[in-house]
Parts: structure tokens; C-alpha cells; sequence
């Protein structure tokens, strides 16, 4: 038996098929507003990472070892914020250093230095701090609310110059050194 070919099918009978370059923009358009939206602070609410001249975020956290809190208040003092962790090499090397260019000024020091340390177990913490001969106070932020939360600090080590006026002096992301570190507290006002 002989089968007759297959009728030809009517094009207006087929299901309307969608142009595929229109998904291909629109996934293109969703890729990159995903990647906007998880690789900075739009969509999040926030405003960004703190920059030179804008207010200083205050915090209060928990004193390294225990007794109190440490934190920056915006009392009028002008301040330096060290933020580090005992784990972090080049915060081996410039602890040592900040500590002793601290303690070098003695009790006449006229800019307040904060160490913020963050996700090391307390014992490390303090043995680190210790053994740096740090007499500064030390916060611990455990969680990072204030080293990522309010700094957008993701890496050790990293310091802020604050003014008395509570505004950011100046950043350093990465080591300081005794003398940078003198510098800067120097023009702050």
C-alpha cells in the first residue's frame, strides 16, 4: 500500500512560537541586574561604604577580655579605628607597631585609638593582644556588624581617621605604618 505524503501543515495552525532573541535579552537583562543588585548596596537599602568626609558610623561592642564595651561615640575626640584579627598576617606586623607608637605618646595623646577585632576566639585574641603589647582598647565584633555591617571593611587589616566633628579623616584598606599612623593623627582636628 502506498501512503500519501503528509499534508502540508498550514502556518497559521502552528502555535505561535516567541522570537528567541527576546529571551535571550531578557536574561541578559536579569543577569545583570542580579549582578548590580548582589555586588553593590542598590536594592539593599543602604548607603554605601562610609568615604572621607562623611559622619564616622558610631558602635558599641563588647572590651576584648571582658569589662565593658568599646566604641566609637562621636564625643568630640578625635579618633583612630584599627580593625584587625590575629589570624591576619600583615595585622601581626602592624599591631606590634600601633601599640607602640600608642604607648610612645603616653598619657598626654590627644586622639583616642580603637582596635576592632573580629572572628578570632577570644583566647587567640587576647594572646595576640597581649603578646603586641596593645594597651589601647579593644572591641570584639564577632559577627563583623560593625567591620562589614557599618565599614564594608571584607579584609585585615584596615584603618579609619575620624576628626573631632565625628567625619571620616581619612581610610587606609591594608597595613599602616607607625609613621602613616602619626601622620594622620597629627591632622586630625
Amino acid at each position: 500500500m502506498i501512503e500519501a505524503p503528509p499534508a502540508p501543515v498550514n502556518p497559521s495552525s502552528r502555535p505561535p512560537q516567541r522570537p528567541r532573541i527576546v529571551f535571550l535579552v531578557l536574561g541578559i537583562v536579569l543577569a545583570v541586574g542580579l549582578g548590580v543588585g548582589l555586588f553593590t548596596s542598590l536594592g539593599t537599602g543602604a548607603h554605601g561604604a562610609p568615604a572621607v568626609g562623611d559622619a564616622a558610623p558610631t558602635f558599641s561592642l563588647p572590651r576584648l577580655g571582658g569589662g565593658g564595651t568599646v566604641g566609637l561615640s562621636g564625643d568630640g575626640s578625635p579618633a583612630v579605628v584599627v580593625f584587625f584579627a590575629s589570624w591576619c598576617a600583615p595585622c601581626r606586623a602592624e599591631i606590634p607597631a600601633i601599640a607602640a607608637v600608642y604607648r610612645a605618646q603616653g598619657s598626654g595623646r590627644r586622639v583616642a585609638v580603637i582596635g576592632v577585632d573580629g572572628l578570632d576566639p577570644t583566647d587567640k585574641a587576647l594572646a595576640f593582644v597581649r603578646g603586641s603589647h596593645v594597651t589601647f582598647p579593644v572591641a570584639v565584633d564577632a559577627d563583623y556588624k560593625v567591620t562589614e555591617g557599618l565599614y564594608y571593611f571584607d579584609g585585615d587589616p584596615d584603618a579609619v581617621f575620624v576628626n573631632g566633628n565625628g567625619t571620616i579623616a581619612h581610610i587606609v584598606n591594608g597595613p599602616i605604618t607607625a609613621v602613616e599612623l602619626a601622620s594622620w593623627e597629627r591632622r586630625l582636628t
